[in-house]
């Protein structure tokens, strides 16, 4: 399938052309966006995220976003001042202020750092909010996409969830960087990561799929609860495709017909090779593309969708 195309945006000149930010109660444009240098957030990676997409004007499962989000930032006792609903707000005049109509949208939560006088400890460090909208980023580029991704499977293994949760989306990338680099240097485009016993997690920003004999895999330890990911569970369910949520051997994944990856920056990716195997003739597999095309074609037809409320600005 042809990838969907952005739409043109606005001749916009004004100072939030290249993207819209809120720092901690202030909006203003990305490019004045700045942390302190000693927060904790910065210093200690000590911040949890989360992303979501705006496509053709519409927020794409937003409130699923929110309830993870705030499930991340609650496990991570990083709570901010404002509301889910006040976030949602926040996230539709950033996206109102850029002009866009594709848009990359974060929201982190960061700890700023003890108050003087006080004890050196994470309790006594503020936690506040981030959050900005940039044109829309694909996860990888759009002739990569079409071709199928090239993949290999990393030497460095995830972090293991007793140490860090994955559920809890965070900044402790130290293992996903690695790996990519590890993929650069294979003349790969991007890594998948094994936990310590072998088993398949994901890789950084997406999660992974299998396919064998028309039944669908997905692991469920030591991985982020994608949101599209999610998507992708659903839409095998719409399409009469057995999916199963376990745990995957690196055996499975290197036999399997297709493999595929979901993120919120592209939906789902197919797989054309693996540590150099060719799969599916060098290209996406026929469900991988089945499933990439419904996932396309329901969000144009406003498929868990929230319009932006332009008028916010």
């Amino acid at each position: 399938m042809n990838l969907p195309i952005p739409s043109p945006m606005a001749s916009d000149t004004s100072a939030f052309a290249a993207g819209a930010a809120y720092v901690d109660g202030v909006y203003m444009p990305l490019s004045e966006a700045r942390i302190p240098v000693t927060d904790w957030g910065y210093r200690r990676s000590d911040v949890v995220y989360d992303v979501v997409s705006v496509w053709d004007g519409s927020f794409f499962r937003i409130d699923d976003h929110l309830k993870r989000f705030r499930a991340s930032m609650e496990f991570s006792r990083l709570v901010p001042a404002e509301s889910d609903d006040d976030i949602r707000a926040i996230l539709h005049k950033l996206v109102a202020l850029a002009g866009l109509r594709e848009a990359y949208v974060a929201m982190d939560c960061v700890r700023g750092r003890p108050a003087p006088g006080t004890q050196y400890h994470p309790k006594n460090a503020r936690p506040y909010l981030i959050a900005y909208a940039i044109p829309f980023i694909w996860l990888m580029k759009p002739e990569i996409i079409e071709r199928g991704a090239h993949m290999v499977i990393a030497s460095t293994p995830r972090i293991p969830e007793s140490s860090v949760n994955a559920r809890a989306k965070n900044f402790h990338w130290a293992d996903m960087t690695a790996a990519l680099f590890e993929a650069d240097e294979q003349g790969a485009d991007n890594p998948i990561l094994l936990d310590a016993a072998g088993n398949v997690t994901e890789g950084p920003g997406y999660n992974v799929f299998c396919i064998t004999n028309g039944v669908v895999a997905t692991p469920d330890r030591n991985v982020l609860g994608g949101i599209t990911r999610l998507s992708v569970i659903e839409l095998c369910a719409e399409l009469g495709l057995p999916c199963e949520v376990r745990d995957v051997s690196v055996e499975e994944l290197r036999d399997a017909d297709e493999i595929l990856v979901s993120s919120t920056a592209g939906g789902p990716i197919g797989v054309s090779r693996l540590d150099g195997r060719i799969l599916n003739n060098d290209r996406p597999g026929p469900l991988t593309q089945k499933l990439r095309e419904t996932y396309w074609e329901k969000r144009k037809q406003g498929w868990h969708g929230e319009p932006v409320d332009y008028t916010t600005v």
